[in-house]
């Protein structure tokens, strides 16, 4: 169908463009369902990294009273004295707790899960995996620029919906940094 046979039959008095507008619309009307679920995915998946996120630092920040405090030297880990040496003191805290917190979780299955209006599962958290990485103890070691790391991994699985019919789940690993740095 060429550009000038399609002017013919929308200036057409006959109603023959009838057919086409309905089919435009309906082009139009799936299109914007695919394009507002996957905006609704990528708000769940952005909010579910902030919450990591916020519980993640909340877990370094609890590790705060355990960190040794070498400012002076211009480093910061989480160390305690023990008799003429220094131990490693790593608070992991429940950083699954704050998350059923924050986001209004339920454990259910090996799984955190979040409800939508009714049973409908909005989204699902499993598979958390926290490691807090402790600086040396070592005043001029290159590695002090690092800083006391927590790198946490979570999996989050969303019900994907197109048309009323539930398709294959988005499953994706959301990775989350957070650093201590001492302020003076």
């Amino acid at each position: 169908m060429t550009i000038g046979k399609l002017c013919a039959i929308l200036k057409d008095k006959k109603g023959t463009a009838f057919p086409l507008v309905i089919a435009v619309t309906l082009a139009l009307v799936i299109i914007f369902c695919g394009i507002s679920e996957y905006i609704r995915l990528v708000i769940i998946a952005q909010g579910v990294r902030d919450a990591v996120q916020s519980a993640v630092i909340s877990t370094v920040n609890d590790s705060y009273d355990n960190v040794y405090h070498g400012v002076r030297e211009g480093y910061a880990g989480a160390y305690m004295p023990s008799a003429n040496d220094f131990e490693e003191s790593l608070d992991y805290g429940d950083v699954y707790g704050r998350l059923d917190e924050l986001l209004g979780l339920q454990s259910s299955g090996g799984y955190h899960v979040k409800y939508a209006a009714g049973d409908a599962v909005e989204f699902k958290l499993s598979g958390l995996s926290v490691d807090l990485d402790n600086m040396p103890l070592a005043p001029g070691s290159p590695d002090n620029a690092h800083g006391f790391l927590a790198d946490t991994t979570i999996r989050l699985e969303v019900p994907v919906r197109f048309g009323g019919e539930l398709l294959p789940p988005m499953r994706i690993n959301l990775r989350v940094q957070a650093k201590y740095m001492p302020l003076f």
